[in-house]
């Protein structure tokens, strides 16, 4: 008798073992299936979805990079960084237009693959849609990384291709823009011209198309085909809300030298050439002042572009001028009347030092910091020299200041 009780006993425990071993199995299973961001079963807000995505989309740690710390100059930083360079220069083969419209034939599996993040990190980033204005004419593997490292599915981005460059580029953007419901291509497009207003036209075209968007964003950031960012999506949306709706960029006196620039008329060619033609003073006498043609403009100000009697006089103005992007931005961001701006004086000058939109470092200025030098010398590559000037930085023009954002 005691030995059946026993039997019946371990035959219980065994079954409930059976059952507990069946539902850990499941339950292995269910989270041992791969993670597709296109899977419409699957709810891109839910914890789960979002933990195995986040596992998914982590570098090694042989792939971090400080660039905080390589941009002030740090030795081991840049020495390890200019070591992983080297290594991956030498193994890895850059892919080609053709390459991507291969990719993008599935939609799918091209986002999977170059780890695209689908849905909203946060809702402070879901409430604050950001607008971009991307220009570009060739690296379409350069493009594609700043979209891909730009991307978040509240914000919108219009793309505007030169008119020059080839058809299989065009083709190829169109491709990745076609696998995003808010990535498109410029409606209307410019053969641009370095330093001429064809470089402003291409950012208006897409402002314009912007504005006419169905994305409530919120504020705009341009860029060119060779930009990286340096903070996050979730950082720069802080920084901008701290803005408080002021608009931010280089803005100051100009330096005597650039002042030719808009004082006498230019021919536009294949390059800009200076006339001997000099050029009525700018409408209403407004005072010139000197920036770059990369800003962080408020939605009313960019609407304002478009509306405002005195910005649409200066921009005809300025459209036979040389390099115009270079001070419209930082002129009309001292006009009272438009949204976002600051008044002219003195007080109110921003330099390329301080405003948050690029870190651009000069080659010129670069160097010992102990012996008066602003930042140290550039590690990376010279990207342009124009007019005696060198614009250089350790990842060309790059989105988003990295340092003393809660300075606003």
């Amino acid at each position: 008798m005691r030995l059946l009780q026993r039997w019946k006993l371990n035959l219980n425990q065994f079954f409930i073992f059976g059952i507990i071993l069946f539902f850990l199995t499941m339950v292995l299973k269910f989270i041992s299936l791969d993670y597709d961001p296109d899977n419409q079963n699957c709810d891109l807000s839910s914890e789960y979805c979002k933990n195995i995505y986040y596992q998914d989309l982590k570098l090694l740690a042989s792939g971090r990079k400080n660039c905080s710390r390589i941009i002030i100059g740090d030795p081991d930083e840049v020495r390890k960084t200019q070591i992983d360079n080297l290594i991956v220069r030498n193994r890895r083969v850059l892919a080609t237009d053709r390459d991507y419209l291969q990719l993008t034939k599935d939609c799918a599996n091209f986002k999977k693959l170059k780890k695209y993040v689908m849905f909203s990190l946060s809702k402070e980033e879901r409430n604050y849609p950001i607008a971009y204005s991307m220009v570009i004419h060739d690296d379409i593997e350069m493009f594609e990384r700043l979209l891909r490292s730009i991307y978040m599915p509240q914000n919108i981005y219009c793309i505007h291709v030169d008119l020059k460059s080839s058809r299989t580029f065009l083709e190829a953007v169109k491709a990745i823009a076609s696998c995003f419901p808010n990535v498109f291509l410029s409606s209307k497009r410019e053969s641009v011209v370095y330093a001429t207003w064809s470089r402003v036209q291409a950012d208006l075209y897409c402002m314009e198309d912007l504005l006419n968007s169905n994305v409530d964003w919120k504020y705009l950031i341009n860029t060119c085909g060779t930009d990286f960012p340096l903070k996050t999506n979730a950082e720069i949306v802080r920084a901008l809300k701290l803005l408080n709706g002021k608009n931010n960029l280089e803005s100051e006196k100009p330096p005597a030298y650039k002042k030719r620039r808009w004082e006498y008329h230019f021919d536009i060619k294949d390059h800009p050439v200076q006339t001997h033609i000099k050029k009525n003073l700018p409408p209403s006498n407004i005072p010139i002042f000197a920036g770059n043609a990369y800003v962080v403009l408020t939605r009313d100000f960019v609407k304002a572009l478009f509306e405002n009697p005195t910005a649409k006089n200066l921009m005809e103005w300025a459209n036979d001028t040389y390099s115009p992007d270079e001070y419209l931005w930082a002129t009309l961001h001292r006009l009272l009347e438009m949204p976002g701006s600051v008044p002219n004086h003195i007080k109110y000058d921003l330099s390329d030092l301080n405003s948050l939109a690029r870190l651009v470092k000069w080659d010129e200025l670069g160097g010992d910091m102990e012996h008066g030098a602003p930042y140290p010398g550039c590690t990376g590559k010279n990207r342009r020299q124009a007019d005696g000037e060198k614009k250089t930085s350790t990842t060309a023009y790059t989105t988003m200041r990295p340092t003393r954002t809660e300075k606003i």
